[in-house]
């Protein structure tokens, strides 16, 4: 049995990134294509409006998985946005480029086969054009890197005890450079203590204990 090559396992979590981007993406697609039409919008507006969308799903299907985890809202958006602004920018310039070449494929409609099809098509570009961007930002711990964790069920809980047993090594660390410190200083002896004697025995001095019986 071969065993997966990191490499094999990166370009695996960036295609899988890439189709959670996408799913996100199509939605707000078709979703602000339809809208826009039924409308009677300008393609520009058509095409605002299916980008925010696309911004909007994008980023819920992330959301979603971090507060399930049982983190707060608060936490869980700018998770979002680390792990899919980068992802759903590029996807959306990719997809709604190719809409504009494409002839007649935004003016055709929703109710058009031409429509439909070139938007299958952008989307599938700008899948195949996303996935090296993933798996690069994937590869620096950024992107999809970042809220991976999340969607394999990693609770709030448990992220709050690994950043307490991660405080609580730093202390132990310090705490042992500080003892390594003191146990290169030299331990001396007090001094005995010198006590000059009462006026009759000029220049005798006492060290210690006071002498006794005379």
């Amino acid at each position: 049995m071969t065993l997966p090559t990191p490499s094999a396992s990166l370009t695996r979590l960036a295609v899988t990134a890439t189709a959670h981007c996408l799913t996100g993406c199509a939605i707000g697609e078709i979703l602000g294509m339809v809208i826009g039409t039924a409308l009677g919008w300008s393609t520009l507006a058509i095409i605002a409006l299916a980008v925010a969308l696309a911004f909007l799903f994008g980023y819920a299907l992330t959301i979603g998985p971090v507060l399930r985890s049982g983190f707060t809202l608060a936490k869980a958006i700018p998770v979002a946005l680390a792990a899919d602004t980068v992802s759903i920018t590029v996807m959306e310039i990719v997809d709604n480029a190719i809409m504009l070449v494409i002839p007649s494929a935004m003016g055709a409609g929703v109710a058009n086969w031409v429509f439909w099809a070139g938007l299958a098509l952008a989307l599938a570009v700008a899948f195949v054009v996303t996935v090296p961007v993933n798996r690069a930002l994937i590869a620096r711990g950024k992107g999809h890197a970042v809220v991976h964790q999340y969607h394999h069920g990693d609770s709030a809980q448990e992220h709050q005890r690994d950043d307490h047993a991660d405080l609580s090594r730093q202390h132990c660390t310090a705490d042992e450079q500080h003892g390594a410190r003191g146990g290169h200083r030299e331990h001396r002896s007090p001094r005995p203590t010198v006590v000059e004697h009462p006026a009759g025995r000029p220049g005798q001095r006492e060290t210690g204990q006071q002498e006794r019986g005379e």
